[in-house]
């Protein structure tokens, strides 16, 4: 060692810099911030579901959200005021302190005065119900600047619709026993049995599409003993649903000879065709279902899509069903709002989580700029359209989000 050579210890050596200045550059939090959420009861008298149920508001509140519901909000789907104040919410008579709030949550989308009621550049989780969509509610929302999220357009992770998913599995299930209900003498049905009994042989159950929905009315249906056929032109559907159930079933494309001879002995018809580009495509025909049984059931999904059986029309849960050649027509648009307990819980366990992350993000907006899932369903933004089929169905101006977004960060 040459002189003037410093000599480290064996320790020195290793603790050597641990207290000087690092070079290396932590990670930021964002701040957390409480918001308050507002849940007004619902106007439309069909709507029975509520957005977010106590369980949730409790989880809520344990993260320093205030949560405001409207006196009766729950009624329907069997939670009370009480429910809703134990698990720590504040509940109001008055409509104008609910929607006085930072986020409004619905679960059917608000009336136009209803939005003169929210705050400028408030956000609004509702559905959307786009066959329903007018320019003068369009125009409100961008009036108001309020970010506005539809709930059937979240993403999740996995490129699904978490929301259009549970709700079809509800009424995928719902179907099913609704079907049952209706075969009984009582309700103008043909007198039987769903899964029949020894010596007496099943429904027959037809099944037109084989997605989720068809896919739940398919497991409840064998549950319950029903003797089951499958109709859909995607024959990778018709093998998933095979696979996912476990065992082999009748299955056929839309071949309109065997489809009206399958139809001519059916029970029960059960219509879950989806479009992704607008209206159900009509399957079964007015000729097709005057040859059915008389006394037997169609249920048709699709009606929100316009239905994909030619003599449904749209009914109400306080007047479901209707008559047309001697076959029962049960077409109501929210089937899942049928069992509106189960169905809250579902939407609620949705939305409770994004409301959290949005606490956990300075703004609201930093939640929509992190996450792509929640960016998908949001169609207007602080005065701005942000859905190019709405801006094309009303010739509105769009803007693009992404680029909305990145100029205020």
């Amino acid at each position: 060692m040459s002189v003037g050579e410093k000599k480290f210890s064996f320790s020195e050596f290793f603790t050597e810099g641990q207290y000087q200045t690092q070079t290396e550059v932590l990670e930021v939090q964002d701040k957390k911030h409480n918001i308050t959420i507002g849940i007004p009861k619902e106007e439309n008298n069909d709507e029975n579901r509520i957005s977010l149920v106590p369980n949730s508001i409790r989880t809520l509140a344990g993260y320093g959200h205030h949560v405001v519901v409207e006196k009766g909000a729950g009624e329907k789907s069997n939670f009370t005021d009480h429910d809703f104040a134990e698990a720590g919410a504040d509940v109001e008579a008055s409509k104008d302190r609910v929607y006085k709030s930072d986020v409004i949550v619905k679960a059917a989308p608000p009336t136009l005065e209803e939005l003169d009621l929210m705050q400028s550049g408030a956000m609004l989780i509702s559905p959307i119900l786009l066959p329903k969509v007018t320019e003068e509610y369009l125009l409100k929302l961008k009036k108001k600047k309020i970010i506005a999220i539809a709930m059937e357009y979240l993403e999740g992770e996995n490129g699904a619709f978490p929301l259009v998913r549970i709700m079809s599995e509800i009424a995928g299930m719902a179907t099913i026993f609704t079907s049952a209900e209706l075969l009984s003498s009582s309700q103008g049905g043909r007198g039987i049995l769903l899964g029949g009994v020894s010596g007496v042989p099943p429904a027959k159950v037809v099944i037109l599409g084989a997605g989720v929905v068809g896919e739940f009315a398919t497991k409840t249906a064998l549950g319950l003993g029903a003797s089951v056929r499958i109709f859909d032109n995607d024959i990778n559907k018709l093998m998933r649903i095979q696979n996912l159930i476990g065992r082999h079933l009748h299955t056929s494309t839309f071949n309109p000879v065997y489809l009206g001879y399958q139809l001519m002995s059916a029970d029960v018809v059960i219509g879950a065709v989806h479009s992704k580009t607008g209206r159900s495509p009509i399957i079964v025909t007015e000729e097709m279902v005057s040859k059915m049984k008389p006394g037997s059931v169609v249920v048709d999904v699709s009606i929100d899509q316009g239905g994909c059986i030619e003599t449904s029309r749209v009914t109400s849960h306080r007047k479901p069903t209707f008559v047309k050649h001697d076959i029962i027509h049960y077409c109501v648009p929210n089937i899942a709002s049928k069992v509106p307990r189960t169905a809250s819980v579902a939407v609620s366990n949705i939305i409770t989580p994004i409301i959290i992350k949005a606490g956990n993000h300075s703004s609201l907006e930093a939640l929509i700029y992190q996450g792509n899932g929640v960016r998908n369903g949001v169609y207007t933004y602080k005065g701005a359209l942000t859905n190019q089929y709405l801006s094309k169905r009303f010739n509105m101006k769009y803007q693009d989000l992404n680029l909305l977004i990145a100029s205020k960060f």
